[in-house]
């Protein structure tokens, strides 16, 4: 079985491919989803790399808005129609890097196939702040003049907002290991379905717990597992987590994670060395 690694990305290629060719493996293909307001002259070099794809459907992608998801789900539909045997779909941006070599990568998802990688929170009762991306409309895949004003014009003129169906809210990282079938669930469950799709359509940053709710409300819930093998440092506080550098290489280390989040080479060049180094 091979495994698909899914990356979403703007800039950066020359980051980019450093990713992909410390990931470089028999068993593994690459598709990238090129935000649609880049270039593609400055990525295409990428597609001359073995197994590396481009996801042809892009989409322009907005912060915080369901751009994000639908971007993500063009790249899972095209993934699931090249008809390939994948045991996982593992989720990516560009900013992530690989932090084992990819024999230990590929052996993870050999051994731990039929299972679900996804970290996950409990809106209602672990993170309660959660339920401000959905509890009101928000306009985030517009650019218009006066979008903030308008969002608060509907929001004092209609009652607080509650998930379809009576599903309960579940939100964590946007980052996953999925089987190809439980991330096309997530995929036709919200595009065919339009209360669903308008509803994380007028959330704040539904990227991170539209998979949350859909998988967390259905029969995959018995194949999650609550660990997505990402090192992340939120210690900065914000939207944002840290940059890391060198000096975060012995708790990068430490953490045993698969991969990690987010690096800049051009800001730092040398905590990708020290990973590479490791093995």
């Amino acid at each position: 079985m091979r495994t698909a690694h899914l990356i979403l990305t703007h800039a950066n290629p020359g980051q980019t491919e450093r990713l992909i060719k410390r990931m470089s493996h028999p068993d593994f293909d690459f598709y990238i989803h090129l935000d649609k307001k880049t270039d593609m002259a400055t990525h295409r070099h990428l597609g001359r790399l073995p197994n590396v794809f481009f996801v042809k459907k892009r989409e322009d992608v907005k912060w915080a808005g369901y751009s994000i998801v639908k971007a993500t789900f063009n790249g899972i539909r095209e993934i699931c129609e090249s008809k390939t045997d994948y045991n996982f779909i593992n989720f990516l941006s560009g900013q992530d890097y690989a932090l084992k070599p990819a024999p230990v990568l590929a052996d993870f998802f050999k051994k731990n196939s039929g299972k679900e990688f996804m970290s996950y929170l409990d809106i209602e009762s672990e993170w309660q702040e959660g339920r401000l991306r959905y509890q009101k409309y928000y306009l985030a895949d517009y650019t218009f003049k006066g979008r903030y004003l308008l969002e608060r014009i509907i929001n004092s003129l209609t009652p607080m907002r509650r998930l379809p169906y009576g599903f309960h809210p579940y939100g964590g990282s946007m980052f996953w290991m999925l089987s190809p079938a439980a991330a096309l669930y997530v995929a036709d469950k919200v595009e065919l379905d339009p209360k669903l799709r308008r509803f994380f359509f007028l959330s704040w940053a539904s990227d991170e717990f539209v998979f949350q709710t859909i998988l967390m409300n259905s029969p995959y819930r018995e194949q999650l597992v609550n660990d997505n093998h990402r090192y992340i440092d939120w210690s900065g506080g914000g939207p944002h987590p840290k940059l890391l550098r060198a000096e975060d290489f012995d708790d990068i280390k430490r953490s045993g994670m698969l991969f990690g989040r987010k690096f800049d080479l051009a800001k730092d060049a040398r905590i990708f060395d020290l990973i590479d180094a490791e093995g």
